[in-house]
């Protein structure tokens, strides 16, 4: 089983490598990079290639580790007991599985996302190294013990707005996503926008780097907002002359797909000013 780009996404050669490697060792796929450089389309598009199911487990500030193996809901027990229920002498009814249970139970192998790590408690990665590592956890309230029919192929994500813990990162094959250079782009925007024409296509990607390069930009616009960008030059029906900066104007045409908070807009602003004292 073997990793490739597919029809809907360009992977780097880097890239490609080190999901292979993540499968052949069997360790997890931590990757990391800047959001919407496509962390978690990467987990998809692995599916896709491998011809695999996919579970998704999306990652909130207040998700527990536990939430992955499975949840125990005791308040509904004790309801239906005082309602003389007879779902209530299975306790098994009671019983929600989580992601993890769910891939290591499937009929054949998965690919098991955990998107978002860094935004849990930092106790999180932590509490599912022996999950991840054993392939394997308890069930305390019935007593069993679920085992991973077939080792899932797992990738996390992570924006870096945390720390892992080393003893978590030990376990993981590690893949850092770079910023695609403008060829590696040219060919991203031809999956998305496919017969694009070039002159357009060179402009564009050249107002896009030059904005991506401004000293002081507070955040550097992503590869998923330049193809928004250009999906709207397209849909203006716009032509490289028309992006030209020329005059009081240094904001790209619809910058709003690009620029997403009031400082970097201003600071184009003051740049546009400081131009025209200059002349």
């Amino acid at each position: 089983m073997k990793f490739t780009s597919t029809a809907d996404y360009v992977a780097t050669d880097d890239l490609t490598l080190a999901v292979n490697a993540a499968v052949t060792l069997e360790r997890p796929l931590l990757v990391k990079g800047e959001p919407g450089t496509g962390k978690t389309e990467l987990a998809r598009q692995v599916a896709a290639s491998l011809d695999l199911p996919i579970l998704e487990w999306h990652i909130k500030s207040t998700t527990r580790a536990q939430q992955g193996l499975y949840e125990y809901d005791a308040v509904s027990r004790l309801r239906d007991s005082q309602l003389g229920d007879e779902r209530v002498h299975d306790i098994g009814n009671y019983i929600k599985k989580g992601k993890l249970w769910q891939a290591f139970e499937a009929e054949g192998r998965v690919v098991l996302l955990i998107d978002e790590i860094d935004k849990a408690d930092i106790e999180f990665p932590n509490d599912l190294l022996q999950e991840l590592d054993r392939m394997e956890f308890h069930v305390y309230e019935t007593g069993e013990t679920v085992r991973a029919q077939h080792r899932p192929i797992v990738i996390i994500t992570s924006n870096n707005e945390k720390e892992l813990p080393d003893a978590f990162l030990r376990r993981c094959f590690f893949h850092y996503i770079r910023f695609p250079d403008a060829d590696t782009m040219r060919k991203i925007v031809e999956v998305h926008h496919p017969g694009i024409k070039d002159a357009l296509l060179t402009t564009a990607l050249t107002q896009f780097y030059e904005l991506r390069e401004t000293p002081g930009l507070k955040k550097k616009p992503s590869t998923s907002e330049v193809l928004d960008w250009l999906k709207l030059l397209l849909a203006e029906d716009l032509g490289p002359e028309d992006l030209k900066l020329e005059g009081t104007n240094a904001l790209p045409k619809l910058h709003g797909a690009l620029l997403k908070n009031e400082q970097d807009v201003h600071l184009f602003e003051r740049l546009a000013f400081m131009a025209r004292r200059q002349r």
